[in-house]
Order: structure tokens, then C-alpha cells, then sequence
């Protein structure tokens, strides 16, 4: 396929708003042909629909769509796109499950169409070169310090709060996508605490500590509760040095000093990931990775629960 790929937008909430429509129109690999929401307007001159059976019963020409609904609903509507020939972008994390984004990947596979599990933070400036640079580096310890304010960055999202929303491993997810991809040894969850709201079914804030294959500690802080400067930082204590990715993987530096430079091909997440979505469709391949959504749900096995104060919007 070298023409642009027809896509459809699910779910136009704000990470499809602020993220996934700019990178759509930026890109000639795409042309956006069809939204699909229960809620709101769609795009002006874009066709669309309140669910995705009317987008496929509307005849409208369509072969890839991105998902960005949130995760308790995804596996159902992944399902009857897969079984239409389209091919699926899945908006971080791919599933409320790990059996369900397994299970999107094999009927995927059986129906020879592309299925892409995006991890967007992957995709930020200082990812890569600090993957390169931590290779074949001795790893003394690594810090995980992922804290910001849920009122700021998830507004009104109650699903957040709901089973299969993940609580503060929304955007800690984001941050175990980035050192699955940097460290160069798997790693595995030796303890955890969870602090739930008293009225609600997931976590608020969560403390993990993790040790990799060759027995370096990894320690991992979210909390949703973050007031003033938020933090999204990993930091690497290695032999030659220490390396910190901040501002969620954007910013890298080694020992405080000039870090190497970025690949331009990878230049924003967003951009970035709709680049890598066309390629692997127009190769005919599809790109899941599960390993970050795997570690979630290893840190739920075992970890201690504790309820804390209620949280109100």
C-alpha cells in the first residue's frame, strides 16, 4: 500500500484531540476519513458516526483505525474491526487485560491485517539515544519517579478510576514502556504497595520495587496526587555514569552534562507513532508488545493494598 491509509478516529476524547488528529492531518501516510463517538461532534467535513457498526455499515472506505476509547471497551471494538480487514492502532495501554490483547494479536495474525500496541512514550526524544547509550553498561540501580496531578492531566475521567482503568498506572505505564525499552535486562516485580481510595477501584498512588536479571534494584514512585512541578523522570546509575531521562523520556542528560542527540526520524511521540503504524501495516506486520501491560499486572499479584483518603474531583 503506498497511497495514504484511510483511517477512522474511535473515541474523540482529549488524547485523540490534542494528540492523534494533529498527527493525522500533519502526515501524508494518512487521510482521515471517518470519526466515531457516542459523545460530541466530530471533525468538520469528516463523516461521523456514533458507534463503529454504523461507520461499517455506512459503506464508507475505510482501512485502518485508531482506537482511543478507554481500555475497558477497546477489546470488543478492536474485534469487529479486525473482522472487517482493518487495521488497528491501539491507544496506550492496549487493553484492560493482558488475555484480551493477546487474544486481539492472534485474530490479528488469522486475519492477516496489522495490529500496533502504541506506547507513546517510547517515542520521545531522549528514548533512543539513552537505549544506546545503556547498552552494555553495568546497571548499579534505577529510579522511577512518575508523579502528576490526576485533576490536571485526567479531568472528569471517571473510567480512570473504574476496574481496567489503571488508576495512577495510566501514566505509570508510561513510564515501565520506557524502561522496558532502555534497561538492557528484563526485570520483575519483587514488592508493591497500592493506596486505593475509599471510594474507588483503583490505585491512587503505588510504590514498586524491581530487580532486573543480573540483580540491579529498580524503585518506582507514582502518585496522582501532585501538586506544583510534576515529575515523569527515570534515572540510571550505571558504571560509566549516572543517565536521567526527564520530562517523560524528552529530556536526557548523563552526569548533569549534554546527552548524545536524538534521532530526527523519531521527533514527537505522536508523529512518531503514526510513522511507525504506516510502515508496519504497509509491510504487513504487526507490532504488540506487551511487556509494560505484563509488569502491571504482575504488580498487582503482589502487591499490599491500602485504602486511604477518598478522592473527589
Amino acid at each position: 500500500m503506498t497511497a495514504p491509509i484511510r483511517i477512522a478516529v474511535v473515541g474523540l476524547g482529549k488524547i485523540a484531540r490534542d494528540q492523534h488528529l494533529p498527527a493525522i492531518a500533519a502526515t501524508s501516510n494518512f487521510d482521515l476519513v471517518a470519526t466515531v463517538s457516542r459523545q460530541g461532534d466530530g471533525v468538520d467535513g469528516v463523516p461521523h458516526f456514533r458507534d463503529i457498526e454504523q461507520l461499517a455499515a455506512s459503506g464508507t472506505v475505510v482501512d485502518a483505525v485508531a482506537l482511543c476509547t478507554p481500555p475497558q471497551v477497546r477489546r470488543s471494538i478492536a474485534q469487529f474491526a479486525i473482522a472487517q480487514g482493518w487495521h488497528v492502532f491501539l491507544e496506550k495501554p492496549p487493553g484492560a487485560t493482558l488475555a484480551e490483547v493477546i487474544a486481539l494479536r492472534d485474530a490479528a495474525a488469522a486475519a492477516g491485517v496489522s495490529l500496533f500496541a502504541s506506547w507513546h512514550s517510547r517515542y520521545a526524544d531522549g528514548v533512543e539515544p539513552a537505549r544506546d547509550w545503556l547498552a552494555g553498561r553495568t546497571i548499579h540501580r534505577a529510579t522511577i519517579t512518575w508523579r502528576e496531578d490526576v485533576r490536571v492531566w485526567h479531568p472528569g475521567q471517571d473510567w480512570i478510576w473504574e476496574p481496567g482503568g489503571f488508576g495512577v498506572f495510566d501514566p505509570g505505564i508510561n513510564a515501565l514502556s520506557i524502561a522496558t525499552r532502555i534497561l538492557p535486562h528484563p526485570f520483575f516485580v519483587e514488592t508493591a504497595e497500592l493506596d486505593v481510595p475509599e471510594n474507588r477501584a483503583a490505585p491512587i498512588a503505588a510504590r514498586v520495587a524491581f530487580r532486573d536479571t543480573a540483580g540491579a534494584p529498580i524503585a518506582m514512585d507514582l502518585d496522582f496526587r501532585q501538586e506544583g512541578p510534576q515529575s515523569w523522570d527515570i534515572v540510571v546509575e550505571t558504571d560509566a555514569g549516572t543517565l536521567t531521562l526527564a520530562q517523560g523520556g524528552g529530556v536526557l542528560s548523563i552526569d548533569g552534562g549534554t546527552a548524545p542527540a536524538a534521532d530526527t526520524d523519531l521527533h514527537g511521540e505522536y508523529p512518531g507513532l503514526y510513522r511507525r503504524f504506516a510502515a508496519i501495516v504497509r509491510a504487513g506486520v504487526s507490532d504488540v508488545d506487551v511487556s509494560p501491560l505484563r509488569l502491571v499486572g504482575d504488580i498487582y499479584l503482589r502487591a499490599r493494598h491500602h485504602v486511604v483518603d477518598p478522592f473527589h474531583e
